[in-house]
């Protein structure tokens, strides 16, 4: 069975075009493919197309993958919520976490870093617009959390994750420039501060002119996916 090519190029082109508009250099701009539900086969579809980043939100298909897809020099970013008994298979096997939000989760995912291995890349999650359904720290405890992890060994703190409500573009603006402004302050302190992880499917082209370094898009590439059973 083959499988169809996703709309990488164009996406590409989208996001060179909204970054000439904004004065922002495209490489500024990681795209990362978030893969929750998709084959290893559409993974590697991908992957030839010159795709690098994916993104998981369920520990064990993510491992699957990652597995599946060794070899490729691939970079696996966890993007979900983190349960503290999946720390370690967490902090052995993904280059990067989006998903922090309490000191206990990042002290486990930097002892549980094997010591062959780099330091784990990690965005503390902000919850932007204090919704009860949702993970995240508020902003105003983003400080205190920010200095607590940056103090941990085996992680490198890289900045900043958020999932505004969905709402009209200029609510998300707003929340995009919330915690832009949020990753400028403490910047003041932790200067090696670059990333701001924002921006879906819906609304990247917003999180661009925002500052998004990284978008995290699933349906503009593999189309609408199944609920999880």
């Amino acid at each position: 069975m083959t499988h169809p090519k996703p709309p990488l190029e164009g996406i590409r082109a989208q996001i060179r075009s909204i970054c000439d508009q904004a004065g922002r250099d495209a490489d500024s701009v990681c795209l990362l493919a978030v893969s929750k539900t998709c084959t290893a086969a559409e993974l590697a579809a991908l992957a030839d197309q010159g795709q690098r980043h994916f993104g998981e939100n369920y520990l064990q298909e993510g491992l699957d993958k990652i597995a599946a897809l060794t070899g490729r020099d691939l970079v696996w970013h966890f993007i979900g919520p983190i349960q503290s008994n999946k720390t370690r298979d967490i902090a052995a096997h993904f280059d990067w976490v989006h998903s922090v939000d309490r000191l206990k989760v990042a002290r486990r995912l930097s002892e549980q870093r094997p010591a062959q291995r780099a330091p784990l890349n990690v965005c503390i999650q902000v919850n932007v617009d204090d919704e009860a359904s949702k993970s995240g720290v508020s902003l105003a405890e983003v400080a205190a959390l920010a200095e607590a992890v940056a103090a941990l060994p085996n992680l490198r703190l890289r900045g900043l994750m958020a999932i505004p409500r969905a709402d009209s573009d200029d609510h998300n603006r707003a929340a995009f420039r919330r915690l832009a402004m949020t990753l400028s302050h403490l910047r003041n302190t932790m200067p090696a501060l670059d990333t701001l992880s924002m921006g879906m499917s819906a609304d990247y082209p917003v999180a661009i002119e925002e500052g998004a370094t990284v978008i995290r898009l699933g349906t503009a590439l593999f189309g609408p996916r199944p609920a999880r059973q």
